[in-house]
């Protein structure tokens, strides 16, 4: 077994020191054993996991129950449910692909549950497609040597998968909070986490900011697509929980790899916000990447083609891209025909349609675009982050499964899994009589802010600076560039309070923009201390992976001031045996 992270016990007054949001003091509360931030397959199924164990749980999202990104997803949820698969099968495509720095106890575990936590998915309502005989449906995606992917609805398995979960979740008559931004973590005077304060959206029994207390907290927000000026996540998708533990004072790591998928749906040049994805089991049933000659570019650069791993298939695109002076590839799989399009990928068949694009008749314009967070805050087997009773789980965690890049469908069963790891541990603290911290101390709003927040323009400022340096390609000139553009930013509305008291007024957009701004900041940091090319972060002007220096992971903090602590670990063990010690500051 791999240790278990360390945790902090800091002392109060610096607790205290702690940054946070500008925000009104809380002027409503309530009190749960167990609070979840996140409605997705990780969120809900924690929820449901403690409730079935007894604990009082709320659930509070940001938007709609089922707003958040596993609604999106399309292609399925990987496990080795098939004849002949075995989980260790899975575990090596897995590390094949997480390129030398997933946590091999991490990814074992995810596979040797997996199967089991289908199963009982499907037991709380989730229909997967099924053959004949009625057994699941499977189908390939890259990196995977077998087919092991179940999906329901074709290519519509996170819609199923969040239906039957958000039905489960109303059955059981657990408490939810919808239409709420999470802001930061309480702890009390011993350290240890206490609840979180929120902002509802005006609708509801509550309004405005409000605290939730609880000695345990999961965080299961998603990701942070929306740094980027085009993403396949949703709108929500801002970064809140990475942001939120940072300001906690969690650790967080392997930011620098995020997962540009290679095939989202081209609507121009200037196209922004969320784009439509066409999913990686297109590819597995036979659909060709082709340039505008029509030439299958991806046959020679890896055994698998069009199924490579996503880093390589997004270099791939990129590569011709640039070859070739074009915008985008495209995805041609017209010999499917007019009742496989409709029966197998109708979701995708539509979306284009709407686009003015019949995949039935014509190649489908792609290009890469920024898809899943492989890194987040540091877990460990158990889903626990260094600070004590805040847990963590699906893409706003970094267990150590993905490594520097993530297998195709191996999300959705992360979030299942490490989901009832983190509940059978809070259960069982409960048991143990540890599930116990003190309300904290109510919160009163400063006269003046001590951290300024953004103005809401700064957010498309910031999605067009990470864009720019920090996509696809990167280098030391491009991430320079980010990291000072983006310090720039941060420097402006800080000069702004210290000189004349001014900054943005609080609000859901003012503290989304200040969170992209956070975690952005620390994922230039990262990638531009890893000074070489491995998974999805691809260094032009260090295009080989170095083992030797690079085979460890990165590990940020952030100071109570907000400057940012960054460093290596001396190994590629995930996690380190205690907290790290980061060797300079940036």
């Amino acid at each position: 077994m791999r240790p278990s992270v360390a945790h902090h016990h800091p002392q109060a007054g610096a607790l205290r020191a702690r940054p946070r949001l500008y925000a009104p003091a809380p002027g409503w509360s309530i009190r749960a054993d167990v609070v979840v931030v996140g409605s997705g397959v990780a969120g809900l199924t924690a929820a449901l996991r403690c409730e079935a164990a007894g604990l009082t749980t709320v659930v509070v999202t940001k938007a709609r129950l089922d707003d958040g990104s596993t609604r999106w997803a399309q292609g399925g949820i990987a496990a080795a449910l098939g004849e002949g698969d075995t989980p260790e099968q899975h575990l090596d495509d897995t590390l094949v692909a997480g390129a030398g720095l997933c946590d091999e106890e991490a990814v074992r575990i995810l596979v040797s549950e997996g199967p089991d936590a289908v199963r009982r998915l499907i037991s709380t309502g989730a229909h997967f497609d099924t053959d004949d005989e009625g057994g699941i449906q499977l189908t390939r995606e890259g990196g995977h040597h077998r087919r092991r992917i179940a999906h329901a609805g074709g290519d519509a398995t996170g819609a199923e998968i969040s239906r039957a979960l958000v039905e489960a979740v109303r059955a059981r008559g657990l408490r939810t909070v919808e239409n709420a931004l999470v802001l930061d973590l309480l702890t009390d005077d011993e350290g240890r986490t206490a609840g979180v304060t929120l902002h509802v959206m005006g609708e509801g029994q509550h309004d405005g900011v409000g605290a939730v207390h609880a000695p345990a907290v999961v965080l299961a927000t998603g990701g942070m697509g929306q740094v980027y000026s085009a993403t396949t996540n949703p709108s929500v998708s801002t970064g809140d929980g990475v942001a939120l533990a940072l300001r906690a004072g969690a650790e967080v790591s392997d930011l620098e790899f995020v997962q540009f998928h290679p095939t989202v749906l081209f609507l121009g040049a200037d196209a922004e916000g969320q784009q439509p994805l066409v999913s990686e089991a297109v590819r597995g049933e036979g659909a060709h990447l082709v340039d505008a000659d029509g030439v299958r570019f991806m046959v020679g650069q890896h055994e698998l083609a069009e199924l490579a791993p996503r880093d390589i298939v997004a270099k791939g695109i990129m590569r011709r891209m640039r070859e070739q002076d074009a915008e985008h590839m495209f995805l041609d799989a017209r010999h499917f025909g007019a009742e496989m399009w409709e029966h197998r990928f109708p979701t995708i068949l539509a979306a284009c349609r709407a686009h003015g694009i019949d995949p039935v008749t014509e190649p489908v314009p792609v290009a890469p675009a920024a898809h899943y967070a492989s890194g987040g805050v540091r877990t460990d087997e158990r889903g626990r982050t260094t600070v004590p009773g805040l847990y963590a789980c699906g893409e706003v965690a970094c267990t150590g499964v993905h490594g520097a890049n993530r297998l195709a469908s191996n999300s959705l069963l992360e979030g299942l899994v490490y989901a009832e790891r983190i509940a059978a541990d809070i259960a069982g603290a409960r048991q143990a009589g540890g599930l116990r911290a003190r309300v904290p101390e109510p919160l009163a709003r400063p006269e003046t802010p001590e951290h300024p927040l953004l103005a809401p323009e700064s957010r498309f400022a910031i999605q067009r600076i990470m864009t720019r340096g920090a996509g696809v390609l990167r280098s030391a000139h491009s991430l320079q560039q980010a990291a000072d553009q983006l310090q720039r930013l941060h420097g402006e509305a800080r000069d702004a309070l210290r000189d004349n008291g001014k900054t943005a007024e609080p609000g859901v957009d003012t503290w989304e923009a200040t969170n992209l701004l956070c975690v952005a900041r620390v994922l230039v940091a990262a990638a531009l201390r890893r000074e070489e090319t491995r998974g999805c972060h691809w260094r032009e002007d260090r295009a080989e992976r170095d083992d030797a220096q690079w085979r460890r992971h990165i590990v940020v903090r952030l100071g109570p001031d907000r400057a940012l602590a960054v460093g290596t670990t001396d190994t590629a063990d995930f996690p380190p045996t205690r907290p790290h010690q980061p060797s300079q500051e940036q």
